[in-house]
C-alpha cells in the first residue's frame, strides 16, 4: 500500500531525462514507483494532478532561512508554501557562534528541509537591515578558520559547504582573507565554498582565481560593477575560463545580486546558469527575488526552457551540494516533489536594478510533498 499517489501529471525529472504523463507513488517517505497508470485503490491518499506539472522537490541553493535568530532571516514554511521549495540551503546566515542555534530552534522543526553553508565568520551575518548593514567579514578577529572547522565537523550532518562573503560591503577592507580561510577550512573538510561578491575590491578576477572545480560562485550575473560582461556586453575571459575550470555559477538572485543586462548578454552567448536560486531575505522577500519559483518564471521570461529551469532548480543544486537523494524522483530517492502549473497571461519581472520586462507565461505553485506525503493538508489542520 503507498502512503499518496500523484496522478495524471505531467512528470519532469531532468536527473532521470523524464518527460510525460506518469503516476508517482510514495511510500515510507521515499519515492516507490513511477509509472503510466497505477492503480488508486492501492494508496491512502490520491491527489489528481492532471494539467499540472510534478516536478522533484525544489531546491533553493542560496537562502537566508535563520529566521528570529538573525535580521535578514526570512521563515522557510512561508516560502515553501508559496512556492513549493521543499529544500532550503541556507547560505551562511550562521557561523560557528551560533550553528547550533540554528539547528535546533529552526531547522530541527522545519517541516522543509533545511541545510546549511557556515560562515567563516564567528556570528554570521549578524547586522543585516535596511537601517544597518555590518559587513561580517569586516574584522578580522570574527575570523577563526579552527573555530568553524570545530563547528563543521560537529554539524556535519546539515553542514554542505563553508561560505564566504567579500567585496566592500560584506569585507570591508579585508580583501580576500574571509575566502581564503574558508578555502582552507572547506579543504579540510573536502566541502565546496560558496563565495559571495559585491563591490570591489577584491575583483571578480581575484575571487575567480581562488575558487576551485565545485566551489560556487554566487551572484554570477551580477550588475555592474563586478558583472561578467564587459561594457560591449561581451564576456570576459574569466569567466569563460572559470567555467571550463568546473566553478559552479549560481543566480543568487537578492536584493542586488542580479540584472537582466548581465543575464540576458550571458544567455545570447549561450552561457546559462548551473542553479537558479533566490537569495531570499527580509530585503528581498517581497520583492525584487520572492522565491526560487519567481527566479525560475524570470528565466523563462529570458528564454530557458521550462525543463531547464527546474534542472537549474532540482538535480543541479542537488549535485552541487553533493546529495544524490534530493533534486529527483528516482525510485528510493527522497519522497519529495513539487507541483506547478504554467499560467498564461502578461506578467512584469523586475531585476535587482529596478529593470522590468515582461513576458506571457508564469509558474504558479500548485502543491508540495514533502517526505512522502502532501505537506498543506497536515500544515495547515
Amino acid at each position: 500500500m503507498y502512503d499518496l499517489l500523484l496522478k495524471g501529471g505531467r512528470l519532469i525529472d531532468p536527473s532521470q531525462n523524464m518527460d510525460g504523463t506518469f503516476d508517482v507513488a510514495f511510500a515510507d517517505g521515499k519515492v516507490a514507483a513511477i509509472e503510466a497508470d497505477i492503480d488508486a485503490t492501492l494508496s491512502r491518499d490520491v491527489r489528481d494532478v492532471t494539467g499540472k506539472i510534478v516536478s522533484p522537490g525544489l531546491i533553493d541553493l542560496h537562502t537566508h532561512v535563520y529566521w528570529g535568530g538573525t535580521s535578514l532571516g526570512v521563515d522557510a514554511e512561508t516560502i515553501a508554501r508559496r512556492s513549493g521549495t521543499t529544500t532550503f540551503v541556507d547560505a551562511g546566515s550562521a557561523g560557528a557562534g551560533n550553528i547550533a542555534g540554528f539547528r535546533k530552534h529552526v531547522i530541527e522543526p522545519s517541516a522543509p528541509r533545511i541545510l546549511a553553508y557556515l560562515n567563516i565568520s564567528f556570528p554570521g551575518i549578524y547586522a543585516f537591515s535596511k537601517t544597518v548593514m555590518v559587513g561580517e567579514c569586516e574584522n578580522l578577529r570574527l575570523l577563526d578558520a579552527r573555530e568553524c572547522l570545530r563547528a563543521a565537523r560537529e554539524h556535519l550532518d546539515i553542514i554542505v559547504g563553508m561560505k564566504a562573503r567579500v567585496g566592500a560591503r560584506a569585507g570591508g577592507s579585508s580583501g580576500m582573507a574571509p575566502l581564503s580561510l574558508a578555502i582552507e577550512v572547506a579543504d579540510a573538510l573536502g566541502l565546496p565554498v560558496m563565495a559571495h561578491i559585491d563591490n570591489p575590491p577584491p575583483t571578480r578576477d581575484e575571487v575567480l582565481a581562488a575558487l576551485r572545480p565545485g566551489d560556487i560562485l554566487t551572484h554570477c550575473y551580477r550588475p555592474f560593477p563586478n558583472a561578467p560582461i564587459h561594457g560591449d556586453r561581451t564576456i570576459r575571459q574569466e569567466i569563460l575560463e572559470a567555467r571550463d575550470r568546473g566553478i559552479i555559477f549560481d543566480i543568487g538572485h537578492g536584493y542586488g545580486g542580479f540584472s537582466f543586462e548581465s543575464g540576458v548578454a550571458m544567455l545570447e552567448e549561450g552561457i546559462k546558469p548551473d542553479v537558479l536560486s533566490s537569495d531570499v531575505h527580509v530585503l528581498c522577500v517581497d520583492g525584487p527575488a520572492y522565491d526560487v519559483l519567481a527566479v525560475m518564471s524570470k528565466f523563462m521570461a529570458l528564454g530557458m526552457t521550462l525543463t531547464e529551469v527546474i534542472a537549474a532548480a532540482t538535480i543541479n543544486p542537488a549535485r552541487a551540494i553533493r546529495r544524490e537523494d534530493i533534486g529527483t524522483l528516482k525510485v528510493g530517492a527522497a519522497g519529495d516533489a513539487t507541483i506547478v502549473v504554467e499560467r498564461r497571461g502578461r506578467f512584469e519581472h523586475t531585476d535587482a536594478v529596478g529593470e522590468t520586462i515582461t513576458s506571457d507565461t508564469r509558474l504558479e505553485h500548485d502543491g508540495i510533498v514533502i517526505g512522502g506525503a502532501w505537506w498543506q493538508d497536515a500544515a495547515e489542520t
